[in-house]
């Protein structure tokens, strides 16, 4: 089963890191990453940019309204993703319980929603034929 995991840095605790340290993190990410892979439970990841970069939509009075930045105030930047492959939850939490990033920040674990029968169904309702 698919399970999507965010990683959360927690910004203060990074800026304590000196660049050394903070290199020496993410090489140990990394790592185990490749361990993932290694094992068949890697399916995809990928790094976030800072809020900065960040955009927000919201559907309001009938409108798209667009706002610069997050949502929400926080101390955690959500840093990134993974995807990975785990036989069940329990497995899904042993693996990111052995990511180093998790000593820089929480990690939020959810089972992937297979939306394969909601879409077909779908376009059975649009007339779709494929």
């Amino acid at each position: 089963m698919k399970y999507v995991c965010f990683g959360y840095l927690d910004a203060e605790q990074w800026g304590r890191l000196s660049p050394e340290e903070q290199q020496a993190m993410i090489d140990r990410c990394f790592t185990y990453d490749e361990t993932l892979k290694r094992n068949g439970n890697w399916v995809y990841g990928d790094g976030l940019q800072g809020p900065d970069s960040t955009v927000s939509l919201q559907y309001q009075k009938g409108k798209v309204a667009v706002t610069d930045g997050p949502y929400a105030e926080t101390k955690e930047i959500l840093g990134g993703l993974l995807i990975i492959e785990a036989l069940d939850s329990n497995h899904a939490v042993q693996l990111i319980s052995n990511h180093p990033g998790l000593r820089m920040g929480r990690w939020e674990i959810r089972p992937a929603l297979d939306l394969t029968p909601m879409i077909q169904e779908s376009e059975r309702r649009r007339g779709i034929v494929r």
